[in-house]
């Protein structure tokens, strides 16, 4: 059991960060890889409705997680984070399954991850555009490494990629249920379609570098 405190940044120029995060002498945990992430809830929503995830991830392995509420006021989000390898994911699958819990949604990303003193940086390239995302213990950590990096760190964005998701698909009047690459492929969709503004570059900045393996 653990608390997550974590911040993301919506990017323009994701390659400029890959350079600035080499330049300060981040070292590669993980290389760019492809995630399929799956979240649970009851068929009453009750665990969305208490701000509670239960999500099973898979990339290069299999991992269940749990997520508690959102402390309110913090300037990072801070959560309970309950999170442990699984060997086998359809199994996984079965078994929440079999308690009752369904797949509400389902999202892909790719990510690349990268440490930093303090800090894990991880580069997302979501369906719907870049993001960093900076984890650490403290706060102050996590200000810092966002000042390294030359993110505005009145940019940041603590909500959840699927609270995101539902404020793209309010905007556009998207009638998806699930966030895929394939079903946004041709949507052109900038940081105001989610309600940010993008943290690297001027912030009027519009122009996004869609579509780019950065490693």
């Amino acid at each position: 059991m653990s608390e997550e405190r974590e911040v993301k940044f919506y990017l323009n120029h994701p390659a400029a960060l890959e350079q600035r995060l080499l330049a300060a002498g981040a070292r590669l945990l993980e290389g760019r890889v492809h995630e399929v992430n799956l979240r649970f809830d009851t068929p009453q929503g009750e665990l969305t409705a208490a701000q509670r995830v239960l999500r099973l991830r898979q990339d290069r392995r299999a991992r269940l997680t749990y997520k508690g509420p959102a402390q309110p006021g913090s300037e990072v989000a801070a959560r309970e984070e309950i999170e442990f390898e699984v060997s086998d994911f359809d199994a996984a699958r079965a078994f929440l399954e079999a308690l009752g819990y369904q797949v509400s949604v389902m999202y892909e990303k790719y990510r690349t991850t990268y440490a930093l003193p303090q800090v894990e940086v991880m580069l997302d390239e979501m369906p719907f555009g870049w993001f960093a995302e900076i984890e650490g213990h403290q706060a102050e950590e996590i200000r810092a490494a966002a000042l390294v990096l030359e993110l505005r760190w009145e940019a940041r964005c603590t909500a959840s990629y699927m609270a995101l998701f539902e404020r793209l698909k309010r905007r556009r009047n998207l009638t998806l249920t699930h966030l895929r690459f394939a079903d946004l492929q041709g949507l052109s969709i900038t940081a105001a379609d989610l309600e940010l503004a993008a943290a690297d570059g001027e912030p009027n900045d519009r122009t996004q570098e869609r579509g780019r393996h950065l490693d």
